[in-house]
Protein backbone atom coordinates (compact mmCIF):
# COMPACT_ATOMS: atom_id res chain seq x y z
CA UNK A 1 0.00 0.00 0.00
CA UNK A 2 1.47 3.04 -0.91
CA UNK A 3 1.93 5.79 1.67
CA UNK A 4 0.55 9.45 -0.01
CA UNK A 5 1.96 11.56 2.70
CA UNK A 6 5.46 9.96 2.38
CA UNK A 7 5.29 10.67 -1.29
CA UNK A 8 4.38 13.86 -0.91
CA UNK A 9 7.21 14.66 1.23
CA UNK A 10 9.46 13.13 -0.98
CA UNK A 11 8.46 15.30 -3.83
CA UNK A 12 8.53 18.67 -2.14
CA UNK A 13 12.04 17.54 -0.94
CA UNK A 14 13.70 17.16 -4.44
CA UNK A 15 11.96 19.98 -5.31
CA UNK A 16 13.22 21.81 -2.73
CA UNK A 17 17.43 20.57 -3.47
CA UNK A 18 16.44 21.47 -6.92
CA UNK A 19 15.49 25.05 -5.94
CA UNK A 20 18.94 25.20 -3.63
CA UNK A 21 20.87 23.98 -6.68
CA UNK A 22 19.27 26.60 -8.77
CA UNK A 23 20.21 29.68 -6.63
CA UNK A 24 23.82 28.19 -5.73
CA UNK A 25 24.30 28.02 -9.69
CA UNK A 26 22.58 31.62 -10.19
CA UNK A 27 24.97 32.65 -7.10
CA UNK A 28 28.18 31.35 -8.99
CA UNK A 29 26.93 33.25 -12.16
CA UNK A 30 26.83 36.43 -10.91
CA UNK A 31 30.37 36.11 -8.69
CA UNK A 32 31.62 35.20 -11.60
CA UNK A 33 30.05 37.71 -13.78
CA UNK A 34 31.01 40.49 -10.56
CA UNK A 35 34.46 39.13 -10.51
CA UNK A 36 34.84 39.52 -14.39
CA UNK A 37 33.77 43.04 -13.96
CA UNK A 38 36.62 43.50 -10.86
CA UNK A 39 39.12 41.98 -12.91
CA UNK A 40 39.03 44.20 -15.70
CA UNK A 41 40.26 47.13 -12.64
CA UNK A 42 43.11 45.31 -12.70
CA UNK A 43 45.93 48.28 -12.74
CA UNK A 44 49.19 45.49 -14.45
CA UNK A 45 50.97 48.65 -16.43
CA UNK A 46 52.63 50.25 -13.81
CA UNK A 47 56.86 49.55 -13.77
CA UNK A 48 58.29 48.00 -10.57
CA UNK A 49 61.93 48.90 -11.42
CA UNK A 50 64.82 49.75 -8.72
CA UNK A 51 66.24 52.50 -10.80
CA UNK A 52 69.11 53.28 -8.22
CA UNK A 53 69.81 52.75 -4.41
CA UNK A 54 72.65 54.08 -2.47
CA UNK A 55 73.94 53.47 1.14
CA UNK A 56 75.60 55.32 3.46
CA UNK A 57 75.66 58.45 0.99
CA UNK A 58 78.43 56.70 -1.40
CA UNK A 59 77.73 53.01 -2.04
CA UNK A 60 75.73 52.52 -4.24
CA UNK A 61 74.27 49.46 -5.53
CA UNK A 62 74.59 47.62 -9.06
CA UNK A 63 71.17 47.06 -10.10
CA UNK A 64 70.24 43.43 -12.32
CA UNK A 65 66.66 43.79 -13.12
CA UNK A 66 66.65 40.18 -15.04
CA UNK A 67 67.72 38.66 -11.29
CA UNK A 68 65.88 41.17 -9.01
CA UNK A 69 69.06 41.53 -7.29
CA UNK A 70 71.10 44.72 -5.75
CA UNK A 71 74.42 44.27 -4.87
CA UNK A 72 76.56 47.01 -3.41
CA UNK A 73 79.58 47.33 -3.32
CA UNK A 74 82.02 48.54 0.41
CA UNK A 75 85.34 48.44 1.38
CA UNK A 76 86.95 45.36 2.42
CA UNK A 77 87.00 45.91 6.10
CA UNK A 78 83.83 48.03 5.99
CA UNK A 79 81.42 46.89 8.64
CA UNK A 80 77.99 46.15 7.09
CA UNK A 81 75.82 45.86 10.24
CA UNK A 82 74.58 49.04 9.92
CA UNK A 83 73.74 50.49 7.21
CA UNK A 84 71.19 53.58 6.40
CA UNK A 85 69.39 53.80 3.30
CA UNK A 86 69.96 57.52 1.67
CA UNK A 87 68.61 57.15 -1.85
CA UNK A 88 66.60 54.71 -3.61
CA UNK A 89 64.90 55.52 -7.17
CA UNK A 90 61.72 54.07 -8.50
CA UNK A 91 60.04 52.92 -11.25
CA UNK A 92 56.92 55.88 -11.73
CA UNK A 93 54.31 55.85 -9.14
CA UNK A 94 55.89 52.71 -7.68
CA UNK A 95 56.75 52.32 -3.97
CA UNK A 96 58.60 50.18 -1.94
CA UNK A 97 58.97 48.73 1.93
CA UNK A 98 62.41 50.23 1.84
CA UNK A 99 62.72 54.17 2.30
CA UNK A 100 65.11 56.86 2.86
CA UNK A 101 66.81 56.69 6.24
CA UNK A 102 65.99 52.89 7.08
CA UNK A 103 68.95 51.36 8.87
CA UNK A 104 69.62 47.84 7.93
CA UNK A 105 71.96 45.15 9.24
CA UNK A 106 73.54 43.37 6.17
CA UNK A 107 75.14 40.88 7.16
CA UNK A 108 72.71 38.48 5.68
CA UNK A 109 70.46 39.42 1.73
CA UNK A 110 67.36 41.71 3.02
CA UNK A 111 64.26 41.41 0.47
CA UNK A 112 62.95 44.54 -1.13
CA UNK A 113 59.36 44.65 -2.21
CA UNK A 114 58.35 46.88 -4.98
CA UNK A 115 54.69 48.07 -5.77
CA UNK A 116 53.35 49.37 -8.67
CA UNK A 117 48.95 49.53 -8.92
CA UNK A 118 48.68 45.11 -9.07
CA UNK A 119 52.03 44.66 -9.82
CA UNK A 120 54.37 43.80 -7.15
CA UNK A 121 57.94 42.36 -7.31
CA UNK A 122 60.73 41.28 -4.82
CA UNK A 123 63.98 42.07 -5.32
CA UNK A 124 67.64 41.04 -2.75
CA UNK A 125 69.98 43.42 -1.53
CA UNK A 126 73.19 42.19 -0.71
CA UNK A 127 76.48 43.80 -0.09
CA UNK A 128 79.86 42.77 -1.48
CA UNK A 129 82.99 43.47 0.02
CA UNK A 130 85.95 44.41 -2.24
CA UNK A 131 88.56 41.86 -2.37
CA UNK A 132 91.84 41.61 -4.12
CA UNK A 133 93.48 38.37 -4.46
CA UNK A 134 96.22 36.75 -6.12
CA UNK A 135 94.74 33.06 -6.72
CA UNK A 136 97.05 31.82 -9.14
CA UNK A 137 100.88 31.70 -9.76
CA UNK A 138 102.72 30.02 -12.67
CA UNK A 139 105.68 30.63 -14.02
CA UNK A 140 106.97 29.72 -17.90
CA UNK A 141 103.72 27.37 -17.99
CA UNK A 142 105.35 24.87 -15.44
CA UNK A 143 106.49 25.28 -12.09
CA UNK A 144 103.63 26.48 -9.81
CA UNK A 145 104.12 29.19 -7.04
CA UNK A 146 102.93 28.68 -3.66
CA UNK A 147 101.00 31.67 -2.17
CA UNK A 148 100.84 32.55 1.42
CA UNK A 149 97.49 34.63 1.42
CA UNK A 150 98.36 35.59 5.46
CA UNK A 151 102.16 36.94 4.59
CA UNK A 152 101.51 38.33 1.26
CA UNK A 153 104.24 36.02 -0.77
CA UNK A 154 104.81 33.91 -3.19
CA UNK A 155 107.63 31.42 -3.11
CA UNK A 156 108.44 29.02 -6.79
CA UNK A 157 111.88 27.09 -8.03
CA UNK A 158 112.74 26.64 -11.13
CA UNK A 159 114.98 24.08 -11.89
CA UNK A 160 119.13 24.65 -11.86
CA UNK A 161 120.22 26.55 -14.57
CA UNK A 162 117.00 28.37 -15.61
CA UNK A 163 117.42 32.32 -16.68
CA UNK A 164 116.19 33.72 -13.37
CA UNK A 165 116.70 37.33 -15.59
CA UNK A 166 113.58 36.62 -17.92
CA UNK A 167 110.57 34.25 -16.48
CA UNK A 168 107.17 34.24 -17.54
CA UNK A 169 104.08 34.40 -14.51
CA UNK A 170 100.70 33.39 -15.76
CA UNK A 171 98.73 35.29 -12.73
CA UNK A 172 95.14 35.16 -11.95
CA UNK A 173 93.77 37.33 -9.58
CA UNK A 174 90.11 38.49 -8.32
CA UNK A 175 87.97 39.18 -11.55
CA UNK A 176 87.54 42.88 -12.57
CA UNK A 177 90.63 43.87 -10.32
CA UNK A 178 93.96 45.51 -11.94
CA UNK A 179 97.68 43.43 -11.75
CA UNK A 180 100.66 45.48 -11.82
CA UNK A 181 102.60 44.27 -13.59
CA UNK A 182 100.71 42.43 -15.75
CA UNK A 183 100.24 38.95 -16.08
CA UNK A 184 102.08 37.05 -18.90
CA UNK A 185 104.84 39.59 -18.74
CA UNK A 186 108.62 39.01 -18.65
CA UNK A 187 109.95 39.78 -15.36
CA UNK A 188 113.85 39.72 -13.69
CA UNK A 189 113.53 37.49 -10.74
CA UNK A 190 117.17 37.99 -9.69
CA UNK A 191 115.19 39.62 -6.61
CA UNK A 192 112.06 39.44 -5.41
CA UNK A 193 109.28 41.13 -7.43
CA UNK A 194 106.37 43.08 -5.93
CA UNK A 195 102.93 42.40 -7.63
CA UNK A 196 99.68 44.62 -6.49
CA UNK A 197 96.37 44.10 -7.23
CA UNK A 198 93.66 46.11 -6.59
CA UNK A 199 90.19 45.97 -6.72
CA UNK A 200 87.40 48.95 -5.69
CA UNK A 201 89.02 49.77 -2.17
CA UNK A 202 90.78 46.91 -1.92
CA UNK A 203 94.64 46.67 -2.44
CA UNK A 204 97.23 44.04 -2.02
CA UNK A 205 101.04 43.60 -2.56
CA UNK A 206 102.54 40.33 -3.07
CA UNK A 207 106.47 39.22 -2.70
CA UNK A 208 107.59 37.41 -5.37
CA UNK A 209 110.58 35.38 -5.00
CA UNK A 210 112.07 32.17 -7.38
CA UNK A 211 114.55 30.12 -6.58
CA UNK A 212 116.92 27.87 -8.69
CA UNK A 213 115.74 24.19 -7.68
CA UNK A 214 118.86 22.40 -5.78
CA UNK A 215 119.79 19.76 -4.54
CA UNK A 216 116.19 18.61 -2.17
CA UNK A 217 115.76 17.16 1.03
CA UNK A 218 112.13 16.02 -0.05
CA UNK A 219 110.94 15.06 -3.33
CA UNK A 220 107.69 14.94 -4.63
CA UNK A 221 107.34 13.22 -8.20
CA UNK A 222 104.12 12.39 -9.90
CA UNK A 223 103.79 11.26 -13.73
CA UNK A 224 102.70 14.41 -14.91
CA UNK A 225 105.58 16.59 -16.68
CA UNK A 226 104.51 19.47 -13.81
CA UNK A 227 103.25 20.09 -10.86
CA UNK A 228 100.09 21.96 -12.35
CA UNK A 229 99.12 19.21 -14.38
CA UNK A 230 98.48 16.88 -11.30
CA UNK A 231 95.25 15.67 -10.26
CA UNK A 232 93.49 17.82 -7.99
CA UNK A 233 94.20 15.05 -5.08
CA UNK A 234 97.99 15.14 -6.19
CA UNK A 235 98.13 18.66 -6.57
CA UNK A 236 96.38 19.32 -3.50
CA UNK A 237 99.33 17.52 -1.39
CA UNK A 238 102.32 18.71 -3.78
CA UNK A 239 101.32 22.69 -2.81
CA UNK A 240 100.79 21.50 0.74
CA UNK A 241 104.42 19.89 0.73
CA UNK A 242 105.95 22.88 -0.99
CA UNK A 243 104.37 25.19 1.36
CA UNK A 244 105.18 23.85 4.37
CA UNK A 245 108.33 21.68 4.14
CA UNK A 246 111.98 23.68 4.27
CA UNK A 247 114.05 22.40 0.42
CA UNK A 248 111.45 20.18 -1.12
CA UNK A 249 110.40 20.16 -4.60
CA UNK A 250 108.91 18.89 -7.48
CA UNK A 251 109.74 16.44 -10.10
CA UNK A 252 108.58 14.36 -12.85
CA UNK A 253 109.62 10.36 -13.06
CA UNK A 254 110.75 11.28 -16.69
CA UNK A 255 112.98 13.48 -15.20
CA UNK A 256 114.21 10.86 -12.68
CA UNK A 257 114.52 8.77 -14.81
CA UNK A 258 116.87 11.16 -17.23
CA UNK A 259 118.71 11.90 -14.45
CA UNK A 260 118.11 15.64 -14.00
CA UNK A 261 117.14 15.40 -10.20
CA UNK A 262 120.27 16.08 -7.92
CA UNK A 263 118.98 13.50 -5.25
CA UNK A 264 122.79 13.52 -3.47
CA UNK A 265 121.01 15.42 -0.53
CA UNK A 266 117.51 14.26 -0.95
CA UNK A 267 115.64 12.04 2.76
CA UNK A 268 112.85 11.33 1.06
CA UNK A 269 110.73 11.00 -1.88
CA UNK A 270 107.19 11.33 -1.56
CA UNK A 271 104.52 9.66 -4.09
CA UNK A 272 100.57 10.09 -3.64
CA UNK A 273 98.87 8.10 -6.63
CA UNK A 274 95.48 9.08 -7.31
CA UNK A 275 93.35 7.39 -9.84
CA UNK A 276 89.77 8.53 -10.27
CA UNK A 277 87.50 4.43 -10.03
CA UNK A 278 90.30 3.10 -7.88
CA UNK A 279 93.57 0.70 -8.94
CA UNK A 280 92.90 -2.55 -8.43
CA UNK A 281 95.25 -5.35 -9.06
CA UNK A 282 99.25 -5.12 -10.45
CA UNK A 283 98.22 -5.12 -14.30
CA UNK A 284 96.17 -1.95 -13.53
CA UNK A 285 98.99 -0.22 -11.73
CA UNK A 286 101.28 -1.19 -14.29
CA UNK A 287 99.24 0.32 -17.17
CA UNK A 288 98.48 3.38 -14.82
CA UNK A 289 101.86 4.29 -13.72
CA UNK A 290 104.02 3.80 -17.35
CA UNK A 291 106.42 6.61 -16.43
CA UNK A 292 107.23 5.27 -12.57
CA UNK A 293 107.85 2.07 -13.89
CA UNK A 294 109.83 3.57 -16.52
CA UNK A 295 112.37 4.87 -13.42
CA UNK A 296 112.68 2.55 -11.30
CA UNK A 297 116.14 1.36 -11.74
CA UNK A 298 116.88 5.49 -10.46
CA UNK A 299 114.16 4.93 -7.49
CA UNK A 300 115.80 1.39 -6.65
CA UNK A 301 119.30 2.88 -6.78
CA UNK A 302 118.30 5.92 -4.63
CA UNK A 303 116.68 3.32 -2.10
CA UNK A 304 119.70 1.18 -2.22
CA UNK A 305 121.91 3.84 -0.78
CA UNK A 306 119.74 4.74 1.96
CA UNK A 307 116.79 6.17 0.34
CA UNK A 308 113.31 6.62 1.78
CA UNK A 309 109.75 6.50 0.71
CA UNK A 310 106.41 7.83 1.70
CA UNK A 311 104.02 5.90 -0.54
CA UNK A 312 100.47 6.51 -0.28
CA UNK A 313 97.01 5.63 -1.97
CA UNK A 314 98.02 3.63 -5.31
CA UNK A 315 101.71 4.45 -4.25
CA UNK A 316 101.37 1.37 -2.00
CA UNK A 317 101.99 -1.03 -4.81
CA UNK A 318 105.58 0.61 -5.06
CA UNK A 319 107.69 -1.43 -2.87
CA UNK A 320 107.28 -4.85 -5.12
CA UNK A 321 109.13 -3.10 -7.79
CA UNK A 322 111.74 -1.90 -5.94
CA UNK A 323 113.28 -4.94 -4.60
CA UNK A 324 110.58 -6.07 -1.22
CA UNK A 325 108.37 -8.40 -1.87
CA UNK A 326 106.01 -9.34 -4.50
CA UNK A 327 103.18 -8.37 -2.66
CA UNK A 328 100.53 -5.51 -3.58
CA UNK A 329 98.00 -4.22 -1.88
CA UNK A 330 94.66 -7.06 -2.57
CA UNK A 331 91.71 -4.76 -0.75
CA UNK A 332 91.37 -1.72 -3.33
CA UNK A 333 88.84 0.53 -4.97
CA UNK A 334 88.12 4.15 -5.37
CA UNK A 335 85.15 6.49 -6.81
CA UNK A 336 85.72 9.64 -9.23
CA UNK A 337 86.66 13.29 -8.06
CA UNK A 338 83.02 14.67 -9.15
CA UNK A 339 80.88 11.72 -7.87
CA UNK A 340 82.93 11.93 -4.71
CA UNK A 341 80.42 10.51 -1.55
CA UNK A 342 79.11 12.62 1.71
CA UNK A 343 79.98 11.33 4.98
CA UNK A 344 77.48 11.56 7.17
CA UNK A 345 79.66 11.53 10.33
CA UNK A 346 83.39 11.72 11.38
CA UNK A 347 85.39 8.71 9.52
CA UNK A 348 88.75 7.44 11.55
CA UNK A 349 90.87 4.45 11.54
CA UNK A 350 92.28 2.45 14.12
CA UNK A 351 95.40 2.46 15.52
CA UNK A 352 95.28 0.07 18.26
CA UNK A 353 98.42 -1.53 19.47
CA UNK A 354 100.38 1.15 17.44
CA UNK A 355 99.51 4.37 19.45
CA UNK A 356 102.84 5.32 20.49
CA UNK A 357 104.17 5.43 16.70
CA UNK A 358 105.73 8.43 15.58
CA UNK A 359 102.97 8.83 12.80
CA UNK A 360 100.36 9.12 15.21
CA UNK A 361 101.41 11.54 17.54
CA UNK A 362 99.97 15.20 18.21
CA UNK A 363 96.83 14.64 16.35
CA UNK A 364 93.99 15.77 17.17
CA UNK A 365 92.04 12.90 18.89
CA UNK A 366 88.79 12.13 20.58
CA UNK A 367 89.14 11.99 24.66
CA UNK A 368 86.73 8.74 24.26
CA UNK A 369 88.58 6.83 21.54
CA UNK A 370 92.49 7.41 22.07
CA UNK A 371 92.96 4.41 19.42
CA UNK A 372 91.38 5.89 16.66
CA UNK A 373 92.59 8.83 14.27
CA UNK A 374 89.64 10.74 12.42
CA UNK A 375 90.55 12.41 9.42
CA UNK A 376 87.07 14.16 8.31
CA UNK A 377 83.22 15.43 9.92
CA UNK A 378 79.87 15.10 8.19
CA UNK A 379 79.31 17.24 5.05
CA UNK A 380 83.18 16.08 4.06
CA UNK A 381 83.29 14.62 0.61
CA UNK A 382 85.68 12.00 -0.42
CA UNK A 383 86.68 9.30 -3.10
CA UNK A 384 87.10 6.44 -0.17
CA UNK A 385 90.25 5.52 -2.69
CA UNK A 386 91.58 2.56 -0.77
CA UNK A 387 94.39 0.29 -1.46
CA UNK A 388 94.74 -1.89 1.58
CA UNK A 389 95.53 -5.57 2.93
CA UNK A 390 92.67 -7.22 3.89
CA UNK A 391 93.44 -9.73 6.58
CA UNK A 392 91.22 -12.90 7.17
CA UNK A 393 90.93 -16.22 5.94
CA UNK A 394 88.39 -15.78 4.26
CA UNK A 395 89.68 -14.25 1.14
CA UNK A 396 93.04 -12.87 0.30
CA UNK A 397 95.84 -15.33 1.08
CA UNK A 398 96.49 -13.14 4.43
CA UNK A 399 95.29 -15.24 7.21
CA UNK A 400 96.44 -12.97 10.15
CA UNK A 401 99.16 -10.74 10.45
CA UNK A 402 101.65 -13.02 11.01
CA UNK A 403 101.34 -14.16 7.60
CA UNK A 404 101.09 -10.51 6.43
CA UNK A 405 104.42 -10.12 7.88
CA UNK A 406 106.08 -13.33 6.71
CA UNK A 407 105.20 -12.69 2.76
CA UNK A 408 105.23 -8.85 2.58
CA UNK A 409 108.29 -7.75 5.05
CA UNK A 410 106.39 -5.11 6.27
CA UNK A 411 105.29 -3.83 9.58
CA UNK A 412 101.34 -2.93 10.23
CA UNK A 413 101.21 0.10 11.84
CA UNK A 414 97.51 0.83 11.51
CA UNK A 415 94.19 -1.06 10.61
CA UNK A 416 91.41 -2.86 12.00
CA UNK A 417 91.11 -6.74 12.89
CA UNK A 418 90.15 -7.59 9.09
CA UNK A 419 92.69 -4.67 7.30
CA UNK A 420 95.63 -2.87 7.30
CA UNK A 421 95.60 0.36 6.30
CA UNK A 422 99.35 1.39 7.45
CA UNK A 423 102.09 -0.39 7.35
CA UNK A 424 106.48 0.21 6.63
CA UNK A 425 109.48 -1.30 5.61
CA UNK A 426 112.23 -0.66 8.42
CA UNK A 427 115.72 0.74 7.11
CA UNK A 428 118.28 -1.86 6.74
CA UNK A 429 121.92 -2.06 5.73
CA UNK A 430 120.98 -2.39 2.53
CA UNK A 431 118.02 0.07 1.67
CA UNK A 432 116.06 2.98 3.31
CA UNK A 433 112.56 2.80 4.81
CA UNK A 434 109.38 3.00 3.27
CA UNK A 435 106.01 4.30 5.05
CA UNK A 436 102.76 3.00 3.02
CA UNK A 437 99.06 4.23 3.73
CA UNK A 438 96.51 2.83 1.85
CA UNK A 439 93.36 4.31 4.05
CA UNK A 440 90.62 5.35 2.44
CA UNK A 441 90.45 7.98 4.94
CA UNK A 442 93.72 9.48 3.55
CA UNK A 443 92.59 12.49 0.98
CA UNK A 444 93.83 15.34 0.51
CA UNK A 445 90.87 17.49 -1.67
CA UNK A 446 87.52 17.50 -1.02
CA UNK A 447 85.10 18.53 -4.05
CA UNK A 448 82.62 21.13 -2.92
CA UNK A 449 83.35 19.76 1.07
CA UNK A 450 80.81 21.57 3.48
CA UNK A 451 81.67 24.42 6.06
CA UNK A 452 82.74 22.47 9.18
CA UNK A 453 84.63 19.87 7.49
CA UNK A 454 88.22 20.76 8.15
CA UNK A 455 88.82 20.20 11.65
CA UNK A 456 89.44 17.01 11.75
CA UNK A 457 90.87 16.74 8.18
CA UNK A 458 93.98 18.75 9.82
CA UNK A 459 95.36 15.34 10.87
CA UNK A 460 96.11 14.48 7.19
CA UNK A 461 98.76 17.00 6.77
CA UNK A 462 99.99 16.05 10.58
CA UNK A 463 99.98 12.27 9.80
CA UNK A 464 102.23 13.49 6.72
CA UNK A 465 104.37 15.46 8.38
CA UNK A 466 105.09 13.29 11.15
CA UNK A 467 105.93 10.38 8.30
CA UNK A 468 108.63 12.84 6.69
CA UNK A 469 110.07 13.58 9.67
CA UNK A 470 110.14 10.00 10.45
CA UNK A 471 111.60 9.00 7.44
CA UNK A 472 114.65 11.72 7.80
CA UNK A 473 115.45 10.85 10.81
Amino acid sequence: MINNSNMKTTILNRLFSLSAVVFALSAIAVSFTACKERNTDFNLSGNCDIVALTLDEKYEGAIDLKSRTVVVAIPETYDEHVMTVTAITLSEGATADLHVGDQLNLTTPRAIRVSNGDVQLEYTLTVKHDEARITGFVINGQYIGVINQTAHTITAQVPAGSNLRSLTPTITYTEGATLTPASGVAQDFTSPVRYTVTYGTASLTYTVTVTEMSAPHVLYVGLAETQQQLPIEEQTACTWLLSNVEKAAYASFAQLQAGQVDLSECKVIWWHLHKDGGIDGKGQFENNAVQALAAVDALKAYYQAGGSFLLTRYATYLPAYIGEADCVPNNCWGQNEADAETVGGSWDFSIAGHADHALWQNLLMKSDAPENVFVCDAGYRITNSTAQYHIGADWGGYENREVFRSKTGAIDIAGSNDAVVAWEYLRTANHGAIVCIGSGCYDWYSVAGEAGTEYYHQNIAKITENAINYLKN
